[in-house]
């Protein structure tokens, strides 16, 4: 009986020991769990982002490749290398023009600091004069940015003078660029289709098509390359008011993070996992404008010159 009695109180205590153990214990190490997660899904946030930095600056250092690859093969001081012209040729044109900036913001995550890139689209206005002059390509940034559109501005003037046949040695071509927030160096180069489409609208004396807006490099045979910040610029676009924009047939596809729960045991693990969308039914669906991809300069002037 007194067996009993003791075996009755040993289960007693084990009953309470597992009581105990539920209700202190496991919630405490789930908050920790949770923590734990909350924490592996801010490093893979700033995963992405870091990678998202790295494509672009890819994409810059591509284009810089392009534009050395250029100057290489073009004589010093002259563009077509043909004879100076005694007349010269005069124009203007603009368009507002998609573009990203960055900001490093500061976050307190459960104790923890951590530190993240955030991209705004933001939209600026780009417009080239053609004026009596030697044979320069400049270019005016407000703010100040630095050489960034340089090299897109002369390889743009190359395509535009190929595209036309203008000869531009007796004229200078000015490139006016006005912003309102301090743009990133990785549009330079992602401005170099717009700045070719904008210097032969000018040269044609045409329209552009005010609806109309684009983004994407532009090489010296006048192909038209993937850019970043494609979901922040069609963003600025329509919220400018536009409804047609143009993207690089490169970017027709990109990789979105979307997450994922995964139960084990009782614990629910969050994760954010890569899946690769489409642009076109992305944008139109989340952000309400029309996408249409070119792969040339002749693509985009079919659809942006009236």
């Amino acid at each position: 009986m007194k067996a009993l009695h003791i075996l009755a109180g040993l289960l007693v205590a084990s009953v309470l020991a597992n009581i105990i153990l539920i209700a202190v214990f496991i919630p405490s190490q789930q908050g920790m769990i949770s923590q734990l997660v909350d924490k592996t899904n801010t490093l893979d946030m700033e995963n992405m982002q870091l990678h998202t930095q790295l494509d672009q600056q890819n994409i810059s250092l591509q284009s810089y490749a392009s534009q050395l690859s250029f100057y290489r093969l073009t004589p010093a001081g002259s563009s077509t290398g043909q004879p100076a012209p005694s007349s010269y040729v005069t124009g203007y044109a603009s368009i507002e023009a998609p573009a990203v900036t960055q900001q490093i913001v500061q976050q307190n995550t459960n104790g923890f600091i951590t530190q993240s890139l955030v991209q705004n689209g933001s939209m600026m206005n780009i417009s080239v004069e053609i004026r009596p002059g030697e044979g320069r390509v400049l270019v005016q940034t407000t703010p100040l940015m630095g050489i960034v559109f340089q090299d897109a501005a002369n390889t743009a003037v190359y395509v535009a003078q190929n595209k036309t046949g203008a000869n531009l040695l007796g004229s200078d071509v000015i490139f006016s660029i006005t912003a309102k927030n301090q743009v990133s160096s990785v549009d330079g180069p992602s401005a170099g289709a717009l700045m070719t489409l904008v210097t032969i609208a000018a040269l044609k004396n045409q329209h552009i098509d005010p609806a109309v807006t684009l983004t994407g490099t532009i090489d010296k045979d006048g192909h038209v390359g993937a850019i970043g910040g494609v979901i922040e610029k069609a963003t600025a676009a329509k919220a400018s008011g536009k409804t047609i924009f143009l993207l690089p047939k490169e970017n027709s596809v990109i990789v979105q993070y979307v997450r994922k729960a995964t139960n084990y045991g009782g614990f629910t693990l969050v994760e954010r996992v890569p899946e690769q969308i489409s642009v076109r039914d992305y944008i139109t669906k989340n952000i309400g404008i029309n996408v249409t991809f070119v792969d040339n300069i002749d693509d985009v002037l079919a659809a942006s010159l009236k």
